[in-house]
């Protein structure tokens, strides 16, 4: 992938891991229409609850209610202090999010970004097509072998970046016409979030790093839709049941589709204080907490 396009192609790889931050549920049982005000009561619904955030483009909601209160607030004192940027650690290339997002906020952007993608992605549909795929094995090698993941993290990460690699080799990733729109929207949220820098995040702290995030999150979305990669219907219609509970532990089976690619996977959940949460994020969550101050990004490419 030439150099100098590599951040946008990583900001598109963001914006669609984040809709693997999870995956919600949609049934027609007591457990679909059950109030979840507090958090959930019961283990689909701290699936479909999240799912819901996500749909709404809520990051900020997510994070309150992927953990309990009080990791919550141990959360937001570690972002400030630079030790987290949980819940976007979750997410590959995480530490260059700042850069990205001041790559696209910069004055002049939208030409320089415009002029690169015409001189090297333009109609180029063999060349994506091929990185597309190789960008798929490369992430679901990734996935399967690396990285602090659970088996069932493994599991759906390796379905998912493998659906989101069959959608890139199909998708009009070179269509100009495409890119004169999404690259001035994806610059203007940019712009707006007001989050350039490492020092931004700290600044402002989770709360409103993520409510600011999440407008652009909504952005890109929209732009990812306008290439056949419509992320809320996914999250919309995905299904979830109960299949398996033993005291304060469940688990719980996800199905939904991707681009087109069917999805299956099981989650493992946990219930304190009366509320269920994905055991998975509390893992990473309380990793978080605990951990150093986050060494300085490597300068972002291009």
């Amino acid at each position: 992938m030439p150099v100098r396009l590599r951040p946008l192609f990583l900001l598109f790889a963001l914006c669609l891991l984040a809709g693997a931050l999870l995956c919600g549920c949609r049934r027609e049982d007591d457990d679909a229409t059950a109030p979840l005000a507090g958090g959930a009561t019961k283990p689909a619904q701290a699936v479909r609850l999240l799912t819901r955030h996500l749909h709404d483009s809520d990051l900020d909601a997510f994070a309150r209610d992927a953990v309990p209160p009080a990791l919550h607030v141990q959360l937001e004192t570690a972002w400030r202090e630079d030790r987290t940027r949980w819940p976007l650690d979750e997410l590959p290339f995480d530490e260059r999010l700042p850069a990205l997002l001041g790559a696209l906020a910069a004055p002049g952007s939208e030409a320089k970004l415009q002029k690169t993608f015409d001189r090297q992605f333009s109609r180029a549909d063999a060349e994506l097509k091929a990185a597309a795929a190789s960008l798929g094995l490369f992430g679901v090698q990734y996935v399967r072998n690396e990285g602090d993941f659970s088996a069932a993290e493994r599991d759906h990460y390796a379905q998912f970046v493998s659906a989101i690699s069959r959608w890139g080799m199909g998708a009009p990733l070179g269509d100009p016409q495409r890119a004169r729109v999404a690259i001035p929207q994806l610059a203007a949220a940019a712009r707006k979030t007001g989050l350039a820098s490492e020092a931004d995040f700290a600044r402002l702290g989770m709360h409103d790093s993520l409510r600011r995030l999440s407008a652009f999150l909504a952005t890109a979305k929209q732009v990812l839709g306008r290439y056949g990669l419509d992320l809320d219907d996914s999250l919309q219609h995905l299904e979830a049941g109960l299949q398996s509970q033993t005291g304060d532990t469940a688990k719980v089976r996800m199905r939904y589709t991707l681009g087109g690619q069917p999805i299956d996977t099981v989650v493992e959940v946990e219930r304190h204080g009366g509320r269920w949460y994905l055991s998975d994020y509390l893992r990473h969550a309380e990793a978080a907490v605990a951990a150093p101050v986050r060494p300085a990004p490597a300068p972002a490419p291009g």
